[in-house]
């Protein structure tokens, strides 16, 4: 079996890779990044702008299992530049992937959303049948799905996986997070009362085989934990587990002044509910935002 993953040089990928390997895939990984070592001869790693069509759309072609990751970091501030490059790298990524599919070809293609999608809805319980949002990431999640949707007409089976903040010792937010508190410097951001859907990358992981095994599932689904969290509340138990007061919070004002737009967005949240999961019996090791972060520093 041939699995193709896009945009898999971060830590999502890299996981996910490795994984596949142990399971007897060939795997092939297409990323911008230079210089990609997974020192696993079942992992091929090539240099390609997936933005644009070439070449590396006859490995797209050839496989059974294509996870689409490719997507440029929305954290930092948004500039005009950079809200296009955070749209066209997940739309023009997925429409060429789309594109090389072959007509027909029993396909899977698990292709990456976020909670965005929603909007901000304050404190309303989110599953995958909620409506979608009107701000700017709402509208490039639409978009992104929309594109991935088009496979189905090609005869693939489509997992729409709408990613929550996905929490992992070695990269994603904690290795934002991390050093800030760390250097007693972590805090609420403004009220802390928007809520923050996460996952462990445990868990992440091995909703990604469930949702192989189960080929029934198509459309989108929540990878999320069950239980969402406040940013306060997040706040609170990473202090707690890393030994760190929590006690200067971020005004909005100033999150607004530093990010602009991004700031507003980090000001609010969604309370997403991963019920397509739980409902096809799929059972967390870590539905908690405390036996998470417990896990993943080592505290027992």
């Amino acid at each position: 079996m041939r699995a193709f993953i896009s945009g898999g040089f971060g830590f999502v990928g890299r996981a996910i890779a490795q994984h596949l390997a142990i399971k007897g895939f060939s795997v092939t990984i297409a990323d911008k990044a230079q210089n990609m070592n997974f020192n696993n001869p079942s992992i091929e790693a090539i240099s390609a702008d997936t933005t644009i069509p070439g070449s590396w759309q006859k490995l797209v072609e050839r496989a059974d299992l294509i996870v689409n990751l490719a997507g440029s970091s929305i954290f930092g501030r948004w500039t005009a530049k950079r809200k296009k490059d955070i749209y066209e790298s997940r739309i023009a990524t997925t429409k060429n992937i789309v594109d090389a599919i072959p007509d027909g070809k029993p396909v899977t293609l698990f292709s990456t959303s976020a909670q965005g999608y929603y909007g901000f809805r304050n404190d309303e319980l989110l599953d995958e049948d909620a409506g979608p949002g009107f701000d700017f990431l709402a509208r490039v999640c639409i978009d992104w799905e929309k594109e991935a949707h088009r496979a189905s007409a090609k005869g693939a089976r489509v997992v729409i996986t709408r990613f929550g903040i996905i929490l992992g010792k070695h990269g994603g937010v904690l290795g934002i997070m991390e050093p800030l508190f760390k250097l007693f410097l972590g805090g609420k951001l403004g009220k802390g009362n928007q809520w923050f859907s996460w996952i462990h990358i445990d868990d992440l992981i091995n909703a990604y085989f469930f949702l192989l095994d189960n080929s029934t599932i198509v459309g989108p689904v929540n990878v999320c934990a069950p239980n969402a969290v406040t940013n306060a509340e997040f706040t609170r138990i990473l202090g707690k587990v890393l030994n760190r007061p929590t006690i200067f919070p971020l005004p909005s004002f100033l999150v607004k002044i530093l990010l602009g737009e991004f700031g507003k967005t980090l000001l609010k949240g969604q309370r997403a509910f991963p019920k397509k999961l739980l409902e096809a019996g799929f059972t967390f090791a870590h539905p908690t935002i405390e036996s998470a972060l417990q896990n993943l520093y080592g505290i027992r």
